[in-house]
């Protein structure tokens, strides 16, 4: 009773009301990879769990082909024990669905695989990525995110998981993509306070993070040999410049003086097929933004 008394006091003091506080919100983000989610919007989940809400991680393919010289059931089950341990660290569940890397297409069984995590999660917020991006199993995850959006409320699709009875919000993780349209950050979220906790849970990911992918972007040579040295180097060049576009919409959600002075950011777009949040909705759904 004394916790839950002073967990109410702590999110009084940030801002959040104890009738917030009594309904956690559930929000859910997909990947293509067991570190897609880490990467694009980890410290929004570091956020969200530490507020008291319930955060799930899901990766569509289980990583099978991310590695310049592992691959198939073994490189699998590493890359899984990676995201459980990212997960741990990051505070939130973590679920890798069974499909190969790198053969993920758009069909019917993938997509009732996600209508059911979307439903099973019970989920108010739903974060993929934009169907266009360098990544065919980038796409197709943001195409079968999409196509799940109105679905997961129709009870004769998947007809085994109850539908939800509200459509959540959808939103899109960030890029740099400028065609056929470019990012547009409708919310962009500080992470400043835990951006090296970030830093440590991606950590987790050693096969990807300091190995392929390294190995393909052809600076595998400058990755520090100390545990030390390698987190710095990840810190540094895993922090993502925040755009001007970002930087406006920080003003909108936090306020000007406060958004001068953010470091760390990371900005999400709300898809047009799920729920249409209000502004006074996405305050309710994100409630670390407070204007300052």
């Amino acid at each position: 009773m004394l916790r839950r008394i002073l967990l109410f006091a702590l999110l009084a003091c940030m801002g959040i009301s104890v009738s917030e506080a009594q309904t956690p919100l559930r929000i859910i983000m997909i990947g293509a990879h067991p570190d897609d989610c880490d990467l694009d919007a980890g410290g929004v989940g570091i956020l969200f769990s530490k507020m008291g809400h319930a955060v799930k991680f899901v990766s569509v393919t289980n990583g099978d082909a991310g590695h310049q010289s592992e691959g198939g059931g073994i490189l699998a089950k590493r890359r899984l024990a990676e995201a459980k341990e990212a997960g741990r660290r990051f505070g939130v569940e973590y679920d890798v669905l069974d499909n190969h890397d790198g053969e993920l297409l758009p069909n019917l069984n993938v997509r009732l695989q996600i209508i059911r995590k979307i439903r099973e999660w019970g989920a108010d917020v739903v974060i993929a990525p934009r169907p266009n991006d360098y990544h065919p199993d980038h796409r197709y995850t943001g195409v079968l995110v999409q196509d799940a959006a109105y679905m997961v409320g129709v009870p004769n699709v998947a007809a085994d998981t109850p539908p939800l009875k509200k459509n959540p919000v959808f939103l899109y993780f960030q890029d740099n993509f400028q065609r056929p349209n470019p990012f547009r950050p409708d919310v962009t979220v500080d992470i400043t306070s835990v951006y090296e906790q970030k830093v440590y849970a991606l950590d987790a990911h050693v096969s990807q993070v300091y190995e392929w992918l390294p190995w393909i972007g052809g600076y595998l040579d400058q990755v520090p040999k100390s545990d030390a040295d390698r987190k710095a180097w990840l810190a540094k060049t895993r922090a993502v410049p925040i755009t001007p576009e970002a930087r406006a919409s920080l003003e909108k959600w936090y306020g000007k003086a406060y958004a001068a002075n953010v470091k760390h950011a990371e900005a999400f777009e709300i898809c047009e097929y799920g729920s249409r949040p209000t502004e006074d909705d996405i305050r309710r759904l994100f409630p670390m933004l407070k204007t300052q």
